[in-house]
């Protein structure tokens, strides 16, 4: 079949994609192994974006199943010629197969900051700490770090950003991941499939990297970057750029008045330079950016900070400048870090403890801890004691945390509503948000504009402060499906508060063409009996996606002859939810739910539906279930699960100790906890 994708059928379901910018139909036919189609014939439940027009075809018979329709025998086909002329879905034959897992070297929950930008569209007022004299180079723009991040829920619509609408349609479906920046968001850099990297944009002293600081409305390569996968961006106000690869390499580029690219000159950068100094033998991570300052995080937990430092910004005890790399000590020495992120001149960062520290300006009370004093040296945000953080951002002049439980805070800055508490008044302390919310999963803030955003365990998006001109107070729910629709849409400037990673709509629309035929009664040939109640499926996706039916329907068991299959082991709910997941490889179950799914997962060996379901769980802990879910992950085998409740049992001892799941537990398990709970000192005095 030469490179065509392989397919199967059954009953009219369509069970693989077809190879990009080709069709794959159901076709009722004959069946020569190679025929004429008319074109009508042809399903529009393909891989086509569109139905195919009038004419006819050559096509390949992949496979054929005789269904309940008559005596009529209906083929799978592959298309060797594409389906429609190049005008009318063009497509590039370059691009290769969709990342759905991109790289990122992010903890689970966390988030590096901002993507840096301009200075805001309104009158900043208090939020303005002090700024340098940049020199004639320069172009207010503030910015931070942005990991690379998957969106969920569908594929991300780059064309709403305006810079993207400049790229053809070849070069538009070949980007992997991308972040908008600039003073209007003005300047992009993307990472194709193929892993080269290319910028436009304005170019203000050289940002894009391209050798030059000429602007360009046509995407130039940057080509020291080839080949390396990018892990973590990010942007300062110069601007200048820092980018880490997958391999812990650090480059920077772009403005460089106060030593902020970390080579020890102020020789501004028009092509990447790797950072080297304290750097050279770390693997970094994550970087995040403040308007002249930059922060780096290595794998080992280390945080170093270099460039401008008027406002204690470097953490060094000192309002010194640092022309390299230099590691954060004081009262962070001997944490290990897991998230950082700059605000305009300060920094933040959370330890793998759930702890948070700030230094820096805190004209606004953005450190989080309790007034208004620059700090040359980390202080802890003691007001979050009890609270262990996984995720933290910094807006312009605020900063959101988000606690392993799913709660809220915010504190800094208020001129627009940004800190979500009803008024417009400063915090100089942590303040929940969305209290009365759903558990929030995820919180957005970007260091160039006063706009929040969060999203919920349902997959509600919220967002508020200023929000095209308009200063909202309160959360306030959008039909947005991603936090980056937010920021897409009512962010002035309209920039990307994260580096998103973008999946290929081709391959969306075979998974909607199976989401749709799941369940259903008309095209199936088999159902599954579970507490009395049915569910319809299609044998060939089944043995397809699974190796116990590939067993099952290919081996003498009872099941392969039945037309009804009886399920006693599991509920309905966990095993609906598993044939689903075969079909649209998602899971949409509750987390009370997802220990028996889990179970299902370890029986039936499905690793990839074992890690859905855990973390699903890790999205559900609360004090009370935390040891029930600490006992089914080392019931079911699952170390990453059990690594994190235990941890969360750990942060949450009092509490966790006064439970009935903790009381209830056998003697065994008690020991066994109490045991390990002492080596890692949890009952240090």
């Amino acid at each position: 079949m030469g490179n065509l994708a392989r397919f199967s059928s059954s009953n009219g379901v369509v069970c693989r994609a077809a190879e990009r910018g080709r069709h794959a139909a159901l076709v009722r036919g004959s069946g020569p192994r190679t025929q004429t189609v008319h074109r009508s014939a042809l399903q529009q439940s393909t891989a086509s974006r569109s139905p195919p027009a009038e004419g006819t075809v050559e096509a390949t018979v992949i496979s054929g199943s005789c269904c309940d329709r008559g005596s009529a025998t209906y083929y799978v086909f592959a298309i060797m010629e594409p389906c429609c002329r190049v005008e009318d879905a063009p497509s590039s034959p370059s691009r290769s197969p969709p990342h759905y897992s991109p790289r990122s070297s992010l903890s689970p929950g966390s988030c590096p900051g901002a993507c840096g930008a301009s200075s805001p569209p309104a009158d900043p007022g208090p939020d303005l700490g002090p700024e340098p004299d940049p020199g004639p180079d320069h172009r207010p723009d503030p910015g931070s770090g942005l990991g690379a991040e998957p969106r969920p829920g569908g594929v991300m619509d780059l064309s709403r950003w305006p810079l993207f609408s400049l790229l053809k349609p070849q070069e538009l479906s070949a980007v992997r991941q991308a972040c908008v920046f600039g003073t209007m968001a003005n300047e992009a850099i993307y990472v194709t499939h193929s892993q080269e990297v290319f910028a436009l944009g304005l170019n203000c002293s050289g940002c894009l990297g391209t050798g030059d600081s000429l602007s360009s409305i046509v995407p130039k390569k940057v080509e020291c970057l080839w080949g390396k996968g990018v892990v973590s961006v990010g942007y300062g106000s110069g601007p200048h750029v820092l980018l880490v690869t997958d391999d812990g390499h650090l480059y920077s580029w772009g403005h460089n008045g106060y030593c902020q690219l970390g080579n020890g000159t102020t020789t501004q950068g028009l092509s990447p330079a790797l950072v080297t100094g304290n750097l050279s033998n770390k693997h970094v991570v994550q970087v995040s950016c403040g308007s002249h300052h930059s922060l780096a995080l290595t794998h080992d937990g280390e945080v170093f900070a270099w460039g401008y430092n008027n406002c204690g910004q470097i953490g060094s005890g000192s309002t010194a400048n640092q022309p390299h790399p230099r590691r954060v000590t004081g009262c962070v020495q001997g944490r290990t870090a897991v998230t950082i992120s700059c605000g305009q001149t300060s920094s933040m960062c959370v330890c793998d403890n759930g702890e948070v520290f700030g230094w820096g300006y805190n004209g606004n009370g953005q450190l989080g801890i309790g007034n208004n004093g620059n700090q040359l040296s980390p202080c802890r945000v003691s007001a979050l004691q009890g609270v262990c953080v996984n995720q933290l951002v910094c807006g312009y002049g605020h900063v959101l945390a988000l606690s392993d439980e799913g709660v809220c805070y915010s504190w800094g800055s208020n001129t627009y509503g940004q800190l979500g508490t009803g008024n417009k008044s400063n915090q100089l302390s942590p303040v929940r948000v969305m209290a009365e919310k759903q558990r929030v999963v995820e919180i957005a803030a970007c260091h160039s504009t006063h706009t929040s955003a969060a999203k919920t365990q349902s997959g509600q998006v919220y967002m508020w402060g200023q929000c095209r001109g308009q200063s909202l107070l309160l959360p306030s729910l959008t039909h947005f499906l991603s936090t980056d629709d937010v920021f897409a849409g009512f962010a002035t400037p309209a920039v990307m508060w994260r580096m998103v990673s973008v999946e290929t709509d081709d391959f969306l629309t075979v998974a909607e063409a199976l989401r749709k035929e799941f369940d259903s009664e008309e095209t199936s040939d088999l159902r599954f009996s579970v507490e009395g109640k049915c569910i319809h499926v299609h044998k060939a996706l089944l043995k397809i996606r699974c190796e116990h039916f590939r067993s099952m329907f290919r081996s003498q068991w009872t099941e392969d002859q039945q037309e009804v299959i009886e399920i006693a082991q599991f509920s309905f709910p966990v095993y609906r939810s598993f044939l689903q997941f075969l079909y649209t490889d998602t899971v949409e179950l509750p987390p009370e739910d997802a220990i028996g799914l889990l179970d299902l997962a370890t029986s039936y060996c499905e690793t990839r539906l074992k890690r859905l379901c855990q973390q699903i769980i890790k999205r559900g802990i609360t004090v009370d279930n935390a040891f029930t879910l600490l006992s089914a992950a080392i019931k079911y085998d699952a170390e990453d699960l059990e690594e994190f409740c235990f941890r969360f049992c750990v942060n949450h001892m009092t509490l966790v100790t006064q439970t009935q799941a903790f009381w209830q537990s056998d003697g065994r398990m008690l020991k066994e906890f109490i045991s390990r709970a002492s080596r890692c000192g949890a009952f240090r005095s």
